[in-house]
């Protein structure tokens, strides 16, 4: 089940706000100039490649496409048995920005955004059917957790927009990991 938990810079392992409902997280993301969504889940088959995961969800990803001129869109897929499991996490769990918008969508598993707004931290974790889009320039990172699972389909304007520009700032390692949350 998606989850929000807001948290000030100031205090970051006491929480503000935590909650499980959907309409909240959107309401809450949305006033911060986030996107959430549910889409619909479909079932893939065990070994689908990413062709068939995209192929899965091109309705929603061509209404998307029209709506927000996103042109290019693949699929990250992340087991606990990959080999690099270890180095993505940590590279991504560093505080960024991205010259583009960052939008994804988890199609299987869960993972989890921070967002970094001023004097608050909002920890969005993602699951199956959650789509989310960070807009160009907002401070964030993630957390896949030490044993990752999750398939999702990233969209943008061009691949360059995704390149993640580091910010140095330490933050990040002050708040809850992924898996030191209640999930």
């Amino acid at each position: 089940m998606s989850a929000l938990t807001t948290y000030k810079v100031s205090t970051p392992r006491k929480a503000v706000l935590r909650t499980r409902d959907n309409h909240a997280i959107a309401r809450v993301l949305s006033e911060a100039g986030i996107r959430f969504e549910q889409w619909p889940v479909r079932p893939l088959s065990e070994g689908v490649d990413s062709a068939g995961v995209l192929n899965a969800y091109q309705a929603a990803i061509d209404g998307l496409n029209a709506a927000e001129g996103y042109t290019t869109a693949d699929v990250v897929r992340l087991t606990p048995n990959h080999p690099d499991r270890d180095a993505l996490r940590l590279k991504f769990i560093e505080e960024h920005t991205h010259t583009d918008d960052e939008v994804r969508f988890f199609a299987e598993g869960s993972g989890a955004f921070y967002l970094h707004l001023g004097d608050e931290v909002l920890q969005v974790i993602c699951e199956a059917g959650d789509l989310i889009s960070v807009p160009a320039g907002t401070k964030h990172w993630f957390d896949m957790g030490p044993t990752p699972s999750f398939t999702a389909i990233r969209l943008f304007v061009s691949p360059q927009g995704w390149v993640g520009h580091f910010t140095g700032d330490p933050l990040s390692s002050a708040f809850p990991r992924l898996d030191g949350v209640d999930a």
